[in-house]
This record gives C-alpha cells, sequence and structure tokens, in this order.
C-alpha cells in the first residue's frame, strides 16, 4: 500500500509539473525592423530553425516589421529577457557600443562596398570584444544599401533640403541638434511612422535606402530620388550573452554557422537590391536626380563641416580617427 501511495503521489507530482515544464520550454524570440518576407526575415527564420533542431527542440519567434517598436526598443526588451535577440542597424546597435556609429555616421566617408568591408574588417574583432562585454554576442554583420535621400520636390544642392522637413530617428538627439545648427528642420519618428507622416505633410523627405522606400511604398508621396551614396547602411545580428550561455554547444555551432551564412546573403543581396529597387520606382514614376561636379562639391564641403561636429559626439574620436586612417591606408594601397 506504501509503494501504490508513493507512485500516486509521484505521478501526481509529474502531472502537476508538466505544465510548469511546457512553460520552461526553450525559446528564441528576435526582433527586426525588415519586413515580413524580405531576405532579412527569411534568413532570421533559416537561423531560428537551425537553433531549434540542434537544441533538439523548443520556439523561435520572429518579429518583423517592428512589431517590437523601435530599435532603441528592441534593445531595451533584450536587456530585460523579452527578446534574445535582434537584427539592427547601427541605430539600435550604438545604444550598447557608441563606437559602431563610425560604420554608418560619417557621411560621404565611404566610396564604395569595397571601402565598407575593408574598414569593418579591420574594426571588427575589437568591436565584436566590446559588445560582449557589453552582454551580447554577434552572430552577422550585414547591410542594407545606401542612404539616399527620397523626397515631395527635387532637389539638388544642400540648400534645397533647408526648406524641407526631415526624417529624423527618434532616438537620435545628437544628430537632430546638429541638423539644427547647419538650418534643416529634423522631425524625430519611429520607423512606421514614416509612411503616414510623409503622407500628412508632416515630413517632406526621408533619408532612407531604395529597398526600404520600394518595400513602403514612400515613393508614392516622395517621388524625387537624389541620386547620391551619403552614408551606408550597416548592422548586426546580435543576441544576448545570457541566451548564449544557455544554448547547447551544437546549438551554438549551428547558430554561429547560420549567422555566418545569413550575413554574407544579407550582404550580397543587399547591395543587389539597391539597383534593383531604382529600377523598379523609375517604372512607377520615380525621378532620379543627378547632381553635376558644382553640386557635388557643395555636398563635400557639407560633409567637411560635418566630420567636426560628428568627431566626438555621434562617433568617438578614436574611432572616427581610426576609420579615417585605414580609409587612407586603403586608398593608397589601389594606387
Amino acid at each position: 500500500m506504501k509503494k501504490m501511495l508513493t507512485a500516486l503521489c509521484l505521478g501526481s507530482l509529474l502531472a502537476l509539473a508538466a505544465p510548469f515544464v511546457a512553460a520552461q520550454e526553450k525559446q528564441l524570440r528576435i526582433g527586426t525592423l525588415a519586413p515580413k518576407n524580405s531576405l532579412y526575415h527569411r534568413q532570421l527564420m533559416a537561423l531560428g530553425e537551425a537553433w531549434r533542431t540542434a537544441q533538439g527542440g523548443g520556439k523561435y519567434l520572429i518579429y518583423p516589421d517592428g512589431s517590437q517598436g523601435g530599435e532603441t526598443d528592441m534593445v531595451r526588451r533584450m536587456r530585460i529577457g523579452q527578446l534574445q535577440g535582434g537584427l539592427l542597424s547601427v541605430v539600435g546597435l550604438r545604444e550598447i557600443e557608441p563606437s559602431i556609429a563610425a560604420l554608418q555616421t560619417m557621411p560621404l566617408m565611404f566610396r564604395s562596398w569595397e571601402e565598407v568591408d575593408y574598414v569593418r574588417e579591420k574594426l571588427r574583432p575589437a568591436m565584436e570584444q566590446k559588445f560582449l562585454d557589453k552582454g551580447f554576442i554577434v552572430l552577422a554583420w550585414g547591410d542594407a544599401g545606401w542612404v539616399r535621400f527620397f523626397s515631395k520636390k527635387a532637389a539638388l544642392r544642400p540648400d534645397d533640403y533647408k526648406t524641407m522637413k526631415f526624417f529624423a530617428w527618434g532616438g537620435e538627439s545628437e544628430q537632430q541638434e546638429i541638423m539644427k545648427r547647419l538650418g534643416y528642420t529634423p522631425v524625430p519618428l519611429e520607423t512606421a511612422d514614416i509612411l503616414p507622416a510623409i503622407q500628412t505633410g508632416m515630413i517632406d523627405a526621408v533619408p532612407s535606402t531604395p529597398y526600404f522606400v520600394l518595400a513602403t511604398q514612400i515613393y508614392n508621396t516622395a517621388p524625387n530620388m537624389l541620386n547620391l551614396n551619403w552614408a551606408p547602411i550597416v548592422g548586426a545580428l546580435i543576441v544576448t550573452k545570457k541566451a548564449w550561455d544557455e544554448m547547447s554547444p551544437a546549438a551554438r555551432e549551428q547558430v554561429r554557422v547560420a549567422g555566418a551564412r545569413a550575413g554574407g546573403e544579407i550582404r550580397a543581396q543587399a547591395r543587389r537590391e539597391v539597383d534593383e529597387a531604382v529600377a523598379a520606382m523609375q517604372k512607377r514614376g520615380l525621378a532620379v536626380n543627378t547632381p553635376n561636379g558644382e553640386q557635388m562639391k557643395e555636398w563635400n564641403a557639407l560633409a567637411e563641416r560635418l566630420y567636426p561636429q560628428i568627431r566626438g559626439t555621434l562617433v568617438p574620436a578614436a574611432t572616427f580617427d581610426e576609420v579615417v586612417g585605414h580609409l587612407k591606408d586603403y586608398r593608397a594601397g589601389k594606387r
């Protein structure tokens, strides 16, 4: 009888524990601003599947379209455990490590993707260590095309944009102050608010990548594009160190492999999409406005005025100087 009672008690305890065990099922939740069904979203789904298979079960959830908020919100969610990872641009990454801004916040500094790749690889080991020190693992580096200016009215010179209201990232107050000092009018918004803002006249111009403008149909309201590669949009796929430490060794290996594959495919696709997206929008009425030699001198002069204001504020001075030094070395080697 005693054995029977013991067995019954154990059975009851196991039954009671079952919901708790289910509730403790491993989860991998990753947020991004990337559109649903885009290459970026599909690569994250593949990474989640690799994690689940190697982990021997579990549930992964990918949140596209900024459904978890802006990138600043996503970083906050990672820190409190609501998300385990994110595919973020520099806007979000600099909330963790400010020096990452050097890859995206130095306008007209980079002349080609080859230069971006060269500098990023030079910075990468130290940068990844900085993220690790802050509690994050970098799984992959990516980019999403060049920032170009899309506006309601045609514009070719820097001064042409001074009559317009510009979209600006909500969390980048220092950048907004620099814009104001130069005579521009930034309007801080989150990504989800860009389309209604330009449709209602809250803003007149959007600095963004052609792919994003095509995907969100911003070009219908802002049908003019300045054909100028202002700055690259650079990003990374990161997970929290806590989530990483909780993975099995097999899961870590598979996630590393899937992350590296995702980074390579994202970079290659993003670079093709710049021209493809512009061509698709041109067929739908987009006007591409290319600055002439004199107008380009004005843009370069604006960039030169910006650098002293960016160095030491948006980008740490030492990192700014390091980027400039690497670019000098790269260009000297190309001669």
